[in-house]
């Protein structure tokens, strides 16, 4: 009776709610209910909990229901060929943001908290593990260390196995292999790339279960009694992927001051959203920072290779054979970020071009294995990256009325207005209320303005013709001597900003001598605010380009750890250390020691038995530091910097953002758009510093 109950409850509710979505309202009155919803919203987000979360996407999707069945209803009629294509297809680009917004509540409504599995204090039960390092074209300097750290992790020498896979085969790399003895593993060709590396390597190997890191990305110490207990608790458990960390600073943050503040770029996918995958069992596998059972893989005949995302779609693979998959939400690891912003361009284009491709080849809303919301978890994924043509839609479309006076929008300004108000309100608050920790309002416009024009047609094209590209390797590890405006990475956004400066220019001009008196004035300012905002979206991106200059090879990474200094004396101060890279250190100077007749031989850091002896060829005062260049470093010296810079457990974790407040995120966003025409000089490096005695070489080799 209970049930039966409940279901026709539930029918009359969504029936109310579907009333509530088609009612129509004139302007007065639908501002009316709108005031009311949007205060409704912002008074329950004061308080806390689930009942409250789902309180508010309820109200925001009723918000955003209603603008769309308005537009569909009353709003589409127009009175040319070429008003009735541009207009079509802003409706297009609101259906849509409507998909995905619902997708992404469902998404990340229910995120899975989880927690570490232990591992059985019998060491003899833990699983056999084969650590894969893929590697093509990278600098050795960047794989040796990523090797060097694997070596560190903290698990028995008989069920750990490390193998570099060169598909580059080099030479320099099968020593450095033989040196520091791991694996080196070659294959006549390189089909399939990176899949068809690691495929390879399965046949050369047999773990029970993949270890998987980009050959920039190092790992803790605690990596796999981090991860590989989930999959003695669950034996249909065949992925677990941690996060994405990065300890280099991305073109956002290198370029853009306010992006300091800001949550990192992929904080929303290694947050909110693989967590609500989690929760649905759709945890996608990423590439790199990920452990696999090597049972899953043989039912899928290893890793994908239909497509250039071969990480994502080996996950969909996995479930439709009713494998499990994982997500813990605990940097374990960290990599390089991608430096310059074409870089950064290509890489998304891969993602983009490879997302597309599998919902041409596998859509995951058809065949067999998958639950409903396993399939919304990656159709969202795959939409999400067709932002490219709904976007342009939205940054252009004002410029349809202002340079054509075309009317796209068959409406009256005062009914848009009372429509679109409270959709636009409410889903940015919702969304700043669920995810805000993680990506700040107004930020997501500027990331998806970025890359836009530059989606369209590979993203296009994919659709058309799946088989079409080839995977391509994201370089890392560049350096450029100079501040530089990359003006091709952003050429279409310079377009686009012109014509929106034209535009508005023009609008104002018409407006102020009476050429719009047939115009109700609403529509102008309608179209006015559009253009501005828009402009000031696209002049952040164009921001973005303000490349700044890379000199140093390897990333400081903040660090407080005891340090002693040995000077040629004999003598030796205690002191700690504020940041580190593995060529140098930069340590807090406490004024107790005159340096000036003697040269510093050596430094010790780190606690207990992890501590590192590192040679020093220069040193120098800076203010209140100390400076410090390492010498030549052996591989196993290398290894012991590895292990107190890189590896160390808590070297990742980081305090959490502070939730994201709309009108500073906004306030940031602008200060991006002014800082475009900021002219900013190349920094020379401080005169003022002391350059202390440095060693001879054969002081140093003594």
């Amino acid at each position: 009776m209970q049930k039966t109950f409940k279901f026709f409850s539930s029918i009359l509710l969504l029936l109310l709610f579907l009333l509530l979505i088609i009612i129509p309202l004139d302007s007065e009155r639908q501002l009316l209910l709108g005031c009311v919803l949007v205060i409704l919203t912002f008074f329950i987000g004061i308080f806390k909990g689930k009942k409250i979360q789902l309180t508010m996407i309820l109200i925001s999707l009723l918000c955003t229901s209603r603008y769309i069945w308005w537009r569909a209803t009353t709003t589409l009629y127009f009175d040319s060929y070429i008003e009735l294509i541009l207009g079509s297809l802003l409706f297009i680009a609101e259906l849509y943001s409507l998909a995905i917004l619902l997708f992404g509540y469902i998404q990340t409504c229910w995120p899975l908290k989880r927690t570490i599995e232990p591992l059985p204090r019998d060491t003899t039960l833990w699983p056999t593990v084969d650590l894969f390092i893929p590697t093509y074209n990278e600098s050795i300097d960047i794989v040796k260390d990523t090797v060097l750290a694997a070596q560190c992790i903290e698990y028995p020498k008989d069920k750990l196995k490390i193998f570099i896979l060169d598909d580059g085969k080099r030479e320099e790399f099968r020593q450095f292999a033989e040196g520091v003895n791991v694996g080196y593993i070659t294959r006549p060709d390189n089909n399939h790339a990176k899949a068809g590396n690691l495929n390879h390597a399965l046949t050369k190997t047999e773990g029970e279960l993949i270890c998987i890191f980009d050959c920039d990305h190092v790992a803790t110490r605690v990596f796999l009694q981090a991860t590989v207990g989930a999959f003695l608790v669950d034996d249909k458990l065949a992925l677990i992927q941690t996060p994405h960390h990065f300890y280099s600073k991305d073109p956002f943050e290198r370029n853009l001051k306010a992006a300091k503040r800001a949550p990192h770029e992929g904080s929303l996918f290694y947050g909110p959203v693989q967590q609500g995958n989690d929760n649905w069992n759709a945890a996608f596998f990423c590439g790199s920072c990920a452990v696999i059972r090597r049972r899953a893989l043989a039912e899928t005949n290893g890793f994908a290779v239909e497509t250039v995302t071969e990480d994502a779609h080996t996950a969909l693979k996995l479930q439709r054979k009713g494998w499990n998959t994982a997500f813990l939400a605990i940097p374990l690891s960290a990599g390089l970020a991608t430096e310059r912003l074409t870089l950064h361009i290509n890489q998304r284009i891969r993602w983009a071009r490879g997302m597309t491709q599998i919902f041409r080849v596998d859509n995951p809303m058809l065949g067999r294995g998958l639950s409903f919301t396993q399939r919304i978890c990656y159709l969202n994924a795959m939409l999400h990256f067709q932002y490219g043509l709904p976007r342009a839609t939205f940054l252009l479309s004002p410029l349809v009325f202002i340079l054509f006076d075309l009317n796209i929008i068959s409406s009256s300004a005062a009914l848009i207005f009372s429509y679109a108000l409270p959709h636009l309100i409410t889903s940015n608050y919702v969304n700043s209320k669920l995810v805000g920790n993680y990506r700040y309002s107004f930020w997501g416009e500027i990331y998806e303005t970025v890359m836009a024009f530059h989606l369209i047609l590979p993203t296009l094209m994919s659709l058309i013709s799946p088989k079409l590209g080839k995977f391509n390797v994201t370089d890392k590890g560049d350096l450029t001597d100079k501040n530089y405006f990359d003006h091709t990475a952003v050429r279409p956004l310079i377009v686009v900003a012109l014509l929106l400066v034209l535009g508005i220019s023009m609008a104002l001009t018409k407006w102020a001598i009476g050429m719009y008196s047939y115009i109700d004035n609403g529509v102008i300012i309608i179209n006015l605010m559009w253009g501005v905002y828009s402009l000031l979206i696209v002049l952040a991106s164009i921001a973005v380009a303000k490349e700044t200059k890379q000199l140093r090879r390897t990333t400081r990474v903040s660090a407080i750890l005891p340090v002693t200094v040995y000077f040629s004396d004999e003598s030796q101060i205690e002191t700690h250390s504020v940041d580190l890279s593995m060529n140098g250190v930069r340590l807090n100077y406490p004024f107790k020691h005159n340096p000036t007749q003697e040269y510093v031989t050596q430094i010790s850091i780190g606690v207990g038995k992890e501590k590192a002896l590192i040679p020093i060829q220069k040193t120098w005062i800076d203010g209140a530091y100390l400076r410090m260049e390492f010498a030549h470093l052996t591989d196993n010296i290398r290894r012991d910097v590895v292990r107190v810079v890189l590896t160390r457990a808590d070297a990742w974790l980081s305090s959490q953002h502070v939730a994201d407040k709309p009108l500073r995120a906004f306030a940031d966003v602008l200060q991006c758009a002014i800082g475009l025409f900021i002219i900013r000089k190349d920094k020379k490096s401080p005169n003022n510093s002391i350059i202390l005695s440095t060693p001879n070489k054969e002081q140093q080799h003594a």
